[in-house]
């Protein structure tokens, strides 16, 4: 068999191997000539390992959130006011850095409210170092998340569908 065909058949394999990492059926496997059947085992390897790495992950991102939400609460800069809530953090796998959406309420003073997250970013991330026992503490990076915003606008539109 050509090079082609066998980078073909890996590319294949992954993408069933991550369309269904649990599910995979061992029948596809032998069903392969010898070198394709030993690419799809190292593939399988991979994504079981990917999906403990990202079990923790979440549960970290579970963590960071619980923990900044209430740092949040103590936090005394001034634009830092009203109600604010963190809809989901995203951190990498290395742990460097943790990207944090913030939904805010009072949508009048939204630059104030990201600038002063900004700026309090250091004070937090110490805290946080010192509420989790990882390695590294995760640089964090303020986001604002409007999803709440579109949610309601589309909820908006399917009533007002509903009443014609």
């Amino acid at each position: 068999m050509n090079q082609l065909s066998y980078l073909s058949r890996t590319v294949i394999a992954r993408q069933y191997v991550r369309g269904t990492p649990l599910a995979f059926p061992s029948s596809f496997v032998y069903s392969l000539p010898k070198p394709y059947e030993l690419s799809v085992q190292v593939l399988l390897e991979q994504t079981k390992e990917n999906q403990m790495a990202s079990n923790r992950i979440g549960r970290i991102n579970e963590e960071i959130q619980r923990e900044l939400s209430s740092l949040l609460r103590n936090l005394k800069d001034p634009r830092v006011q009203g109600l604010l809530s963190i809809t989901l953090v995203e951190t990498t796998p290395d742990l460097r850095f943790a990207k944090v959406y913030v939904s805010v309420l009072d949508k009048s003073d939204v630059t104030g409210v990201l600038k002063g997250l900004k700026s309090s970013a250091g004070y937090l991330r110490r805290e946080l170092g010192r509420a989790l026992t990882l390695r590294y503490t995760p640089e964090i990076v303020f986001q604002l998340d409007d999803s709440i915003d579109k949610g309601t606008h589309i909820l908006k539109l399917l009533n007002d569908l509903e009443k014609k």
